[in-house]
């Protein structure tokens, strides 16, 4: 059964290139209209162009609907004007693919904190800027689908990347309080960390690899995941064709008392606190409370 979104409405944030593009465009094609969003600066955050408008004009070129919109969002007054302006066009808004994103990479010790800063403020608070301008109109609605986009340098770290790693792990822990809160309402979050040659990575990919991770190979993740039949809680990896699952979990751990209840004794147990055997993936923060409790009682 193929995936459509006919009568739906998405944002994608950050859509004047790069995969923004490819999801606005796939988005088009199986039948959403589409706000394309982008401030249209480089990868560093600075300047603007018309990047989104070009964007629209190949999806009313190809027969589907399509507005621009410059928003910054980093910005929330931006971000609920152009959810207004949606609603105010089509009717509603049901889908958001938060996509936009900066780099400033340096080691931490070089890095300054305006930087630092930059990067979570785009990232972070930009993601949960447009999610928060989309949330009531979902919950009117009874339907929502967010996408937030994590990276594996969030998820696993990766050298001269501090800021953008912060953003994107934070990215993913919000995503995950957002699929508790709204779960009533049918508002679906997931969470994707796309691996892609694009304008944000050209000089990290060696030459011959650059084609083989086109941003055109994570765009079935990305659709999968805000489709009506979505999943909610998830963290995909994708890249080159290849679509992973990623997983925060958490060991049974030891219970420490008497002497051992000190450092030296949580030096002394650090394999049997480490031992993966038995490990689970929490739904919810308060398992963790609720594990230590069966080990008290137990």
């Amino acid at each position: 059964m193929p995936i459509r979104f006919d009568n739906r409405v998405a944002i994608v944030t950050g859509a004047g290139g790069g995969l923004g593009r490819e999801y606005a465009l796939e988005l088009a094609r199986r039948g959403a209209r589409v706000v394309v969003n982008d401030l249209g600066g480089s990868r560093d955050g600075t300047g603007q162009s018309d990047a989104a408008l070009r964007v629209v004009e190949e999806i009313e070129r190809a027969g589907g609907e399509a507005m621009a919109n410059g928003g910054d969002v980093a910005r929330y007054d931006q971000m609920a004007d152009m959810v207004a302006g949606a609603v105010e066009r089509w009717g509603g808004v049901h889908i958001l693919v938060n996509n936009a994103g900066v780099l400033r990479d340096k080691t931490f010790a070089k890095m300054e904190p305006a930087d630092f800063e930059f990067v979570v403020r785009v990232h972070l608070l930009g993601s949960a800027y447009a999610t928060k301008a989309c949330w009531e109109t979902f919950r009117t609605q009874n339907y929502g689908r967010v996408l937030m986009t994590s990276s594996s340098s969030g998820l696993f770290g990766n050298f001269g990347q501090a800021n953008y790693g912060a953003a994107k792990m934070g990215l993913a822990g919000l995503a995950k309080t957002l699929v508790l809160e709204g779960a009533k309402n049918d508002i679906r979050v997931n969470t994707l960390a796309p691996t892609a040659g694009t304008r944000m990575t050209e000089d990290l990919f060696p030459t011959e690899a650059f084609a083989a991770f086109s941003p055109d190979k994570v765009v079935p993740a990305a659709l999968y995941l805000v489709s009506e039949d979505a999943p909610s809680g998830a963290i995909v990896g994708a890249g080159a064709g290849v679509f992973q699952a990623s997983y925060v979990t958490l060991t049974p751990g030891r219970h420490l008392a008497g002497d051992a209840l000190s450092p030296e004794g949580v030096a002394g147990n650090w394999a049997a606190i480490t031992d993966r055997a038995g490990e689970i993936v929490p739904g919810t923060g308060a398992e963790q409370a609720m594990l230590i409790g069966r080990m008290l009682q137990g």
